[in-house]
């Protein structure tokens, strides 16, 4: 098979520390359901499902039926799959008969849930999303005891799965009274199923920064996206992590992700000529300049330009130039023979060096996520211990 011009390698050691620094945090009991939409966050679903299954994970949440069906190729028998997002009218037989639980956030959705369950004979399941002030997906007020006798009526074929909603922002404290707010609504939902005599199977509402940081929050599911990968949602809960356990600082999570590439080409600037495209860098002096095999199409931000590194022999090297669409140089006249074909990591550890996502979030103004689920599928994706 050819070679790509790059490869991400995942750390299946480094994903089994942090499943269970979560599992540890959010105590005994309490399910893990694993976020891999967006690709798993760049990562790679087919990969990422198998590791997360290793590291003890049975249950993962998509955005899309499409995401669903990835997942269902790659998972276990054993494993669920839920649809948190987009599941066309067309495809919910589809879901119906492989088992994949989705979320329904209005009440016209039910009868054509009843009408696939009848059709195929298998019961449905569902989680009812309710909307409580985040004002994205979620069942009204005013939908809901509709829903609940609707429910109760048809049990037989719809499996009340779970009751959820999503918070507007629980990586930042300065949000914390629209979270609580949020709960509050919550709990009102959860009352009304008490009442009527109808519950769901599983209450979940925390994602990645409420799991870690509201302890309150923590029902019978956590959805888990970031910190599975290693990131802290944000400083705010990384920094009342430390405060709560006293230290300095914590590596409890790891990033499972390395991207590398390799050297294509080495040449000798002279001094005064232009490198790459336009005039936005100009050589001072004689230099040596090395060129990678990748640029903005493969998921490396342009606005690295002239300013973003790279990892050569375990030093930092600057990259100089605009980023093109396939290929970007670097600048390695203080690194002694550097040769075609030597090993650069783009992202990740090198000897006693590291490049981390958020180095590029700084200088892109991107978020850690929005640079990971960018990076294209195409580029091959290897566990490593």
């Amino acid at each position: 098979m050819v070679r790509h011009s790059s490869r991400i390698e995942l750390s299946q050691s480094s994903l089994t520390n942090n499943i269970n620094f979560i599992k540890k945090k959010v105590g005994e009991g309490v399910k893990i359901s694993s976020v891999v939409k967006a690709n798993a966050y760049g990562h790679g679903i087919r990969e990422f499902v198998k590791m997360a299954e290793k590291a003890g994970v049975s249950h993962f949440a998509t955005a899309s039926a499409f995401e669903a069906e990835e997942v269902l190729e790659a998972k276990s028998e054993s494993s669920d799959a839920m649809i948190m997002g987009i599941l066309y009218d067309e495809d919910i037989d589809w879901a119906v008969e492989n088992g994949i639980e989705f979320y329904v956030f209005n009440y016209e959705r039910l009868p054509l849930v009843l009408e696939s369950a009848q059709r195929l004979g298998k019961q449905a399941k569902v989680h009812i999303e309710v909307e409580t002030g985040a004002n994205r997906t979620g069942m009204t007020k005013s939908e809901f005891p509709a829903t609940l006798s609707f429910l109760k009526k048809h049990s037989k074929e719809i499996a009340f799965k779970g009751l959820c909603t999503h918070f507007g922002g629980a990586e930042n404290f300065s949000n914390q009274f629209k979270i609580d707010k949020q709960h509050e609504r919550y709990k009102n939902f959860l009352k009304q199923c008490k009442q009527k005599n109808i519950e769901p199977e599983i209450r979940h509402i925390a994602c990645s920064a409420a799991a870690l940081a509201y302890k309150d929050t923590v029902y019978d599911m956590v959805r888990i996206g970031v910190a599975q990968y290693g990131f802290w949602p944000s400083p705010d809960i990384y920094y009342a992590h430390l405060q709560k356990t006293g230290k300095q600082s914590d590596s409890a999570l790891k990033r499972i992700f390395t991207w590398k590439t390799d050297v294509m080409d080495v040449r000798d600037v002279e001094a005064g000529e232009f490198i790459g495209y336009g005039t936005s860098y100009q050589a001072s002096q004689d230099m040596k300049v090395a060129v990678m095999p990748l640029g903005y199409s493969n998921g490396y931000p342009r606005a690295q330009s002239n300013s973003g590194h790279v990892l050569i022999k375990g030093k930092k090297v600057q990259i100089v130039g605009l980023i093109n669409m396939n290929l970007f140089m670097v600048d390695v006249s203080n690194i002694p023979d550097v040769q075609v074909g030597d090993e650069v990591v783009l992202v990740g550890r090198q000897n006693n060096n590291t490049i981390n996502i958020s180095s590029f979030s700084q200088v892109t103004q991107l978020l850690n996520n929005e640079m990971l689920s960018r990076l294209p599928a195409a580029i091959p994706r290897r566990i490593t211990k």
